[in-house]
């Protein structure tokens, strides 16, 4: 049973701080966390509307002392303030900075944000772990940063921990910042903090518009008579997609090694978006072409046409890799969005829903 924060000795769980926690990996990491007996804190940011959708299975109320194994609180990574204050309150043995405008598309429409969340929101958070161990002498407090194969960009696949970057987007050059800056707090200060260079990773809880989700919701509607047509970019592009379930297994492990390192998470696989539309559509019966429009609108400026992971290093070294193959991974998020249309379908016909939002 979990000791109040800040006890001591080998009696307590291990406490873990996640930023980003009602995202896709924020809730499976937590919920693997949650099975290794620790306790758990999300940083959450304040909003008019709950976005907790993610996570509500796992939420028990906190005066439910003994069964609450995951407490969330506000804060957001603009703010280097609430970030310190909730590091002394927590007393995290983990710190998983999870938290991004995540969206590649949406970062050129908005830059200066994701600049601020995802590359100087990284360092406000580092900064925070630096003082917060030089204030307390919890030397052992170790940091995951979540980093992404969208810094590899336009270099060459296959991509491994020693490719140099080529960011492409303002997310990618934001990230190759928390990146480096990561690097500089663990040989400035000597801090336990890892980079994790996650290639893509999908599960039926990825958000609806990303590109793998926004097809299998399509297919569900589409199979179920709601929605006919599903409008896409360039199919051509190549990705290395794995399921999120075991990439946080990953991050775990890299924190539970000797010393910090960097690794890059990939199933060494590749496909395109035309063949993801092959298997989705496939999978229920319904041929991709007769419902797919490509609109320009989602061509990005500078495009990344092919990111393939050389995952070597994270086989050898912490044991890891991934479970889950291409064709399963899609096959799951089908099943998924095929019964989540199916419940969508009934409240359309009693009336409660419009299904015209889509052609």
């Amino acid at each position: 049973m979990a000791a109040e924060n800040g006890s001591t000795g080998n009696s307590r769980s291990k406490i873990a701080l996640i930023t980003g926690i009602t995202g896709q990996d924020g809730s499976y990491l937590t919920e693997l966390l949650i099975s290794k007996n620790y306790e758990v804190h999300g940083l959450i940011r304040r909003s008019s509307s709950f976005n907790t959708q993610r996570i509500n299975h796992i939420y028990i109320d906190p005066h439910n002392t003994y069964k609450a194994k995951m407490k969330l609180h506000y804060a957001d990574l603009s703010d280097a303030s609430s970030l310190r204050r909730w590091l002394d309150i927590i007393l995290p043995d983990e710190i998983y900075n999870l938290a991004a405008q995540s969206h590649v598309a949406v970062s050129f429409e908005i830059p200066d944000y994701t600049a601020d969340v995802v590359a100087t929101g990284a360092l406000r958070l580092l900064e925070a772990v630096r003082s917060h161990i030089s204030a307390t002498g919890r030397s052992h407090v170790k940091y995951y940063q979540a980093g992404s194969s969208e810094m590899f960009g336009s270099t060459p696949p296959p991509q491994s921990e020693s490719t140099p970057f080529h960011p492409r987007s303002p997310y990618a050059v934001s990230k190759c910042a928390a990146h480096w800056y990561t690097v500089n707090y663990r040989e400035a200060y000597g801090i336990f903090a890892c980079n994790g260079i996650l290639f893509n990773h999908e599960s039926p809880r990825r958000g609806e518009n990303f590109v793998t989700r926004k097809i299998t919701r399509a297919v569900g509607r589409i199979k179920i008579g709601l929605q006919s047509k599903v409008f896409l970019g360039n199919l051509q592009a190549s990705r290395d997609w794995g399921f999120s379930g075991d990439y946080v297994e990953a991050m775990w492990m890299m924190l539970q090694q000797e010393k910090p390192d960097d690794y890059v998470v990939a199933t060494e696989d590749s496909h395109t978006v035309e063949e993801f539309l092959e298997v989705a559509f496939g999978y229920v019966g319904l041929n991709w072409k007769e419902h797919v429009e490509i609109d320009k609108r989602y061509f990005r400026p500078s495009e990344v046409d092919n990111l393939k992971g050389d995952a070597s290093k994270a086989k050898k070294v912490l044991g890891w890799k991934p479970k889950v193959g291409f064709e399963q991974l899609v096959k799951m998020m089908v099943d998924e969005d095929v019964e989540l249309a199916k419940r969508e379908k009934v409240l359309v016909d009693a009336g409660y829903i419009d299904a015209q939002q889509q052609p």
